[in-house]
């Protein structure tokens, strides 16, 4: 081998490494905005199941003097 196609062999093979590695850090750039627009979906479920909670904790919980008397008084 001569120095010459022994430099071609290892560019190429630099070549090669390196449009792995674009496609694999394209992939993780893929996967991590993945990830971030469900983590953003799970934080607006979580504030919405929140608060109806709240809301009904309210309901079940409510002041018992608030309430109307019975209809049998």
């Amino acid at each position: 081998m001569t120095a010459a196609s022994d430099i071609e062999q290892r560019l190429a093979e630099l070549e090669t490494r390196l449009a792995f590695q674009e496609h694999s850090i394209g992939e993780l750039s893929d996967a991590l905005a993945d990830a971030r627009m469900e983590s953003a979906r799970n934080s607006e479920t979580l504030l919405r199941v929140t608060a109806e909670l709240k809301q009904l904790r309210t309901l079940l919980y409510a002041d018992p003097g608030s309430e109307p008397p019975p209809p049998h008084y």
